[in-house]
């Protein structure tokens, strides 16, 4: 168990509200931009992406358990990743993790989560976390989602906003207004628009403009008032959830709804199903996040982190890499042993494994997927 005492965090000050607060932990997805390291099997949560030496997914225990306690930690993830995962935090109690028979995006899990707490505990409060994200300044991190679990008690769907550093277009961004006047909550504001992944021209506006943070996909709220606002914008996909939920503490009955309810799920993320109608109803609130973060969310972000935002350095991540480099910056990941050489090459990105090489650059990381989607049209799963 990780000790409190790694967070400057005062834990006998904290509010009543936390005593019904719950973590989540999303952990789905193969992290496509980041092919051919992440894969189906090997997802980008269960790599050690920044050199802390674990993987991403127990960073983000570690992160909540001064929150909510190791008893009140649930994962979602597929079924292929369960005994990865359990391998990870074996503290995390059978009860609490829900395992997905296929992928069906953000809302359907962490939906269903919020489903079975309310179910098991009317009135809880819960937190989703995505399991792959890198935060630092602990302290900032838990101050903020304090903030947020207040204002989610006032009712509010609550997010935690990033002051943007550049118009990212990988995303989405969270126009604010003035502030909510929540007791627990100062720093909390309401929130006028969320815009999921704006094309670079609206981002740079947005980033001039000073009005606009990045949204972090964290998402404060009662299981009860989230399960209310998927209902008002997706109706059939909340009855599938409630059904859901009402079998799964049965294991005689949870298999068979699974597999009968779960791949009939509308498939949409939770920024589109709640976040965005929520807005747009003066449903959202959001508190300011003064902690570092990052989605990792493709090469160019893991150069930055691994070396230390500095462009002119040569990231290298593998246990035996063998890197030879010469006036050139970006990054290498290597995993098949070879010799690596590099002579005057400028945020290259070159990613070696056993069974795939990718070289690109920083400036088109974000189209890795690319190369996963057409792998997939070719048939060609056994790279993937």
């Amino acid at each position: 168990m990780t000790s409190t005492a790694l967070y400057p965090f005062d834990m006998a000050r904290t509010p009543k509200t936390l005593d019904r607060f719950y973590s989540v932990i999303p952990a789905g997805g193969i992290g496509s931009r980041l092919w051919p390291l992440s894969r189906a099997d090997a997802p980008k949560f269960l790599h050690d992406l920044t050199g802390s030496g674990q993987t991403l997914l127990r960073d983000t225990w570690d992160r909540l358990v001064p929150l909510s306690g190791e008893q009140r930690i649930m994962v979602v993830t597929g079924r292929a990743h369960r005994a990865a995962v359990e391998a990870q935090l074996p503290a995390l109690t059978d009860e609490n993790i829900v395992l997905e028979s296929e992928p069906r995006d953000s809302t359907a899990a962490i939906g269903l989560a919020a489903a079975i707490l309310e179910r098991r505990e009317p009135g809880v409060i819960i937190g989703s976390f995505a399991a792959d994200h890198v935060i630092k300044n602990h302290a900032l991190f838990l101050s903020a989602v304090t903030e947020a679990v207040a204002a989610a008690d006032a009712g509010y769907i609550t997010t935690i906003g990033i002051s943007p550093t550049e118009p990212a277009i990988g995303f989405g961004y969270i126009r604010s207004a003035g502030p909510l006047d929540i007791g627990g909550a100062p720093s909390a504001l309401t929130v006028t628009e969320f815009v999921e992944k704006p094309d670079l021209e609206t981002a740079e506006r947005y980033v001039a403009s000073g009005n606009y943070l990045w949204n972090a996909s964290m998402f404060i709220t009662r299981a009860d008032r989230l399960l209310e606002e998927i209902g008002r914008s997706q109706p059939e996909l909340l009855a599938g959830l409630l059904e859901l939920a009402e079998a799964w503490d049965d294991p005689a009955t949870r298999g068979p709804a699974v597999d009968r309810i779960w791949p009939n799920l509308t498939k949409i993320a939770i920024d589109y199903a709640v976040a965005e109608p929520a807005a747009a109803a003066g449903k959202l609130a959001v508190i300011p996040g003064y902690f570092d973060w990052d989605d990792v969310g493709d090469f160019a972000s893991l150069a930055k982190l691994n070396s230390g935002g500095r462009k002119s350095d040569l990231a290298i991540l593998g246990e035996n890499a063998r890197v030879l480099s010469d006036a050139s910056s970006g990054i290498v990941v290597s995993q098949s042993g070879r010799v690596i050489s590099l002579i005057g090459v400028k945020d290259i990105v070159v990613v070696d494994t056993p069974d795939a090489l990718l070289v690109t650059t920083s400036e088109n990381a974000q189209r890795v997927k690319a190369v996963v989607d057409a792998l997939k049209l070719t048939g060609s799963s056994d790279v993937l």
